[in-house]
């Protein structure tokens, strides 16, 4: 991974509010657990302080395909892996969000319907701030690549293996045990990986 600048989190929004594009999107990429929608809330929250409805949050998580599609092709046991995204609705969203001065509804994922609402989220003409969190934003896989040159500026999550393991075993702490150990150790963890072996560098990286 080429060389990335390491900031501290409370001069995030700082860096966001120099962009002199009327409209920008951030990516702020992580592991499963690295705390990205925590992160991405605050930036919001903070920009939105500074100049109220500024700042929105766009989802990654909201173009999960739906479960029946990942039954169809058996992918249901690795949801949260990169091919159970429907990269090319995202794709295209990212590019249409990207106009200034323009009203879109974007999906968000439903947890407690294991689903995405498709149209979910409202982004209003006078955002000029979209903070894009997700895991794979930065991926170099096919189509995933393709979102790269879509944002303004990226911000990657750097959090230690081990804090994030033990931060799923708190998320899937009501499931059983056999049931959570797989999860973590089979799809979140080795998921997380590929950030350190198929992405490529974000403009600035902070602790998590």
């Amino acid at each position: 991974m080429a060389s990335e600048l390491r900031v501290d989190r409370a001069d995030l929004a700082a860096y966001i509010r120099q962009i002199e594009a009327p409209r920008a999107l951030i990516a702020v990429v992580g592991a499963p657990a690295s705390g990205k929608s925590h992160l991405a809330a605050e930036l919001a929250a903070e920009l939105n302080a500074h100049a109220p409805g500024s700042a929105v949050v766009v989802a990654m998580d909201g173009f999960h395909l739906p479960n029946r599609v990942l039954a169809e092709r058996g992918l249901l046991p690795r949801k949260g892996a990169p091919e159970t995204f429907d990269i090319e609705g995202l794709s295209r969203s990212l590019g249409a969000i990207r106009a200034p001065g323009t009203a879109h509804l974007v999906p968000v994922f439903d947890r407690a319907a294991d689903e995405p609402d498709p149209e979910g989220a409202a982004i209003p003409a006078t955002a000029r701030h979209l903070i894009v969190e997700g895991n794979y934003l930065l991926l170099t896989r096919p189509g995933w690549r393709d979102l790269f040159p879509l944002f303004d500026l990226t911000i990657r999550l750097a959090v230690p293996e081990a804090t994030l393991r033990a931060r799923l075993a708190a998320r899937w702490a009501d499931l059983p045990a056999d049931e959570a150990a797989r999860k973590i150790e089979e799809n979140d963890l080795p998921n997380g990986r590929l950030l350190r072996t198929e992405n490529r560098a974000a403009d600035l990286v902070i602790a998590g």
